[in-house]
């Protein structure tokens, strides 16, 4: 850190801070984002910040913001970026609707950017206003690519799982939860994104979260009488609920109402072997080095399995009166599933879930945030198969999802009330979604 002089803060989370710093050698002016090593290993967020790094390095685009260095000390790590002054597109959003020709400008921008984000297998997921900067020229530039996903995240079948990204922007089958396409995931918030541009408001709203998911499902909206009719017609096929016959962006790129005035940007090629193995490096070094000591003396164990991470879509879920499964779900008794939720550590529950399992002679495995017990008997209708999902809200708060995957139902229920009920009742908070066991 040298080589470089920090200046103002420019934003702040609960990890990271962003200051303004200047290159002493250059005199440039670069963004440095400062993350707190230990609260991000203590939280298990290493896996997720490493991603962000190799999105960051994959995508080198004009209208992307640029990774250039990630360094390390002790107790810190920090990622010199590109610095963008001109702030937030919210910003000027949030004085009222743009100019057509001005609001065109930045969707083509937007889509041009997106378009090679996609082509690089990178799903950003977390598209709106506030993460998009304007720079000094007034360019956009896409920023926040920590919820972003990289093809290879896709499960078997070729979709991508993780329910995250912000309400009103957030397209219908990632509220689902049955898995999506990034790329058109993408596109319904960039579609989003460019209705707010133009009207200065939000196509879908209303301060009941479950209305609002409502009304984003069956995708009706009503463009503003100032709206040009081909920008209406744009709209209506990007807006489009049914992401298969949603318009993809080499569809957009097409469009005669996008292409007006349209410069196609040449991108640089993408850093390639050493300057990209050489930035992956760092970031592994950053984490690994001093840091792997730290963790072991100064955090707490932790379980072998990681929990799931809860985001704010599953704790809005979980709230009474807020269940959205009957907007997809057309048989309402075909999932057997309960939650409890518990502040006692990971590793304690899965001791107790392995503890049951040994006392019913059940098999017990454990993958990624997921424990899987099974009997050993046939029933009615084959083995009792249950899973429990660990789902950490915070590092001392868990919800546990217990869902039966296979077996009768009487029977299920009968080993709820009678064993795995009583027998997790000394770390069990309160329990959800089903009957209490019989006294």
């Amino acid at each position: 850190m040298n080589r470089y002089e920090l200046g103002r803060l420019l934003g702040q989370g609960t990890f990271a801070k962003v200051y303004h710093a200047r290159n002493l050698q250059s005199g440039q002016s670069v963004a440095i984002k400062i993350i707190d090593k230990e609260k991000v290993l203590r939280t298990g967020l290493m896996n997720q910040i490493k991603r962000e790094i190799s999105v960051m390095s994959l995508v080198r685009h004009p209208n992307i913001v640029q990774l250039d260095e990630v360094m390390a000390s002790r107790t810190r790590i920090y990622f010199v970026m590109e610095f963008v002054k001109g702030g937030e597109l919210f910003s000027l959003v949030a004085r009222g609707k743009l100019k057509e020709e001005v609001a065109r400008k930045y969707f083509q921008q937007l889509i041009g950017a997106i378009d090679f984000c996609h082509s690089r297998g990178v799903y950003h997921r977390d598209l709106k206003p506030e993460n998009l900067l304007l720079d000094e020229n007034g360019d956009l530039k896409i920023t926040d690519f920590g919820l972003s996903a990289l093809s290879e995240s896709r499960r078997q079948d070729g979709l991508l799982h993780t329910t995250c990204g912000t309400p009103a922007y957030v397209a219908p089958e990632v509220i689902n939860k049955k898995g999506y396409d990034g790329s058109k995931a993408d596109i319904w918030s960039c579609g989003i994104i460019l209705f707010v541009l133009l009207a200065g408001f939000l196509p879908f709203h209303d301060r009941n979260i479950m209305e609002l998911y409502r009304k984003i499902t069956e995708g009706r909206f009503r463009c503003p009488k100032w709206f040009h009719p081909e920008a209406r017609k744009l709209l209506s096929r990007i807006l489009d609920p049914h992401p298969g016959s949603r318009m993809s962006t080499e569809k957009i790129m097409k469009n005669c109402w996008f292409r007006k005035g349209y410069e196609q940007i040449e991108t640089p090629p993408s850093p390639q072997g050493q300057a990209r193995s050489s930035l992956i490096r760092d970031v592994q070094a950053a984490f690994d080095n001093e840091s792997n000591s730290k963790e072991n003396s100064m955090v707490a164990p932790r379980s072998p399995l990681r929990p799931t991470r809860y985001n704010a879509f599953d704790i809005i879920s979980l709230s009474e009166g807020f269940d959205l499964s009957g907007l997809f779900e057309k048989d309402k008794n075909r999932r057997h599933e309960a939650r409890f939720t518990t502040t006692k550590p990971a590793s304690m529950i899965v001791s107790k879930f392995e503890q049951i399992a040994m006392a019913e002679s059940f098999s017990f495995k454990k993958k990624d945030g997921t424990l899987m017990l099974e009997g050993n008997r046939e029933g009615r209708k084959g083995l009792l198969a249950i899973d429990a999902e660990i789902c950490e809200v915070t590092p001392s708060f868990y919800v546990v999802e217990v869902t039966k995957k296979s077996g009768d139902s009487f029977e299920y229920k009968e080993f709820c009330d009678h064993e795995l009920k009583p027998s997790l009742e000394d770390i069990v908070w309160a329990w959800q979604g089903c009957e209490q066991p019989e006294v």
